[in-house]
């Protein structure tokens, strides 16, 4: 029996939501885009201008097209970790309550594309750099000069990176609202369910 791919969250549920309202010519050229970058490094399926434009078309915010095509490339990213065949990947999708047309359009790209993404990815595997360490630091913003009163909590948080064959560290700051720390979150207990899911 094929392990279980996928773990039903409320950021999947909503993603669903999405991919079911698109045209699945149009989630063709999507899923066909982000196979091609996959797995290369430092390389986005498509550029802020495309992403803009992708908006527009598709009738979605900037948030929900980043759900849409992370759910996506999640997607293959899975089928290509487990070396899934079509009728796998079709049957799991399907108990995300993806439409039939859908799934069998995301089954055909990957059926088209699976060889060389699983070449790609045995070559250069999944992780250039490792995370060695983590530090964080909380600051509240409490006026302006147009703002008597305010309260805006933001969180600085850096990441340590290292590659195997460098010593040296990379150091990474990120600066995040509340909101988008939340969002963060979100994303992060997304991959610990998926990865859970993984090692059952």
């Amino acid at each position: 029996m094929a392990a279980f791919m996928f773990t039903v969250t409320p950021s999947i549920q909503k993603a669903v939501s999405l991919i079911n309202n698109i045209e699945k010519s149009k989630i063709s050229l999507l899923l066909t885009r982000i196979l091609s970058k996959l797995y290369i490094v430092e390389s986005r399926p498509f550029t802020d201008e495309e992403e803009e434009k992708l908006q527009g078309a598709l009738g979605v915010s900037s948030e929900e097209l980043e759900l849409v095509l992370q759910t996506l490339e999640f997607f293959v990213q899975q089928a290509a970790y487990h070396s899934a065949k079509p009728q796998v990947l079709s049957t799991q999708l399907k108990e995300l309550q993806i439409d039939d047309d859908k799934v069998d359009c995301i089954a055909e790209v990957w059926t088209n594309g699976a060889y060389g993404v699983i070449n790609r990815l045995k070559s250069k595997g999944l992780a250039c750099k490792k995370l060695e360490d983590i530090n964080w630091r909380l600051n509240l913003q409490l006026a302006q000069s147009t703002k008597v009163k305010l309260k805006a909590p933001n969180t600085l948080l850096e990441l340590a990176l290292k590659s195997d064959d460098d010593e040296s560290k990379e150091r990474i700051r990120l600066d995040f609202s509340h909101e988008e720390l939340y969002q963060f979150y979100q994303q992060l207990e997304t991959i610990q369910q998926q990865l859970d899911t993984l090692f059952k």
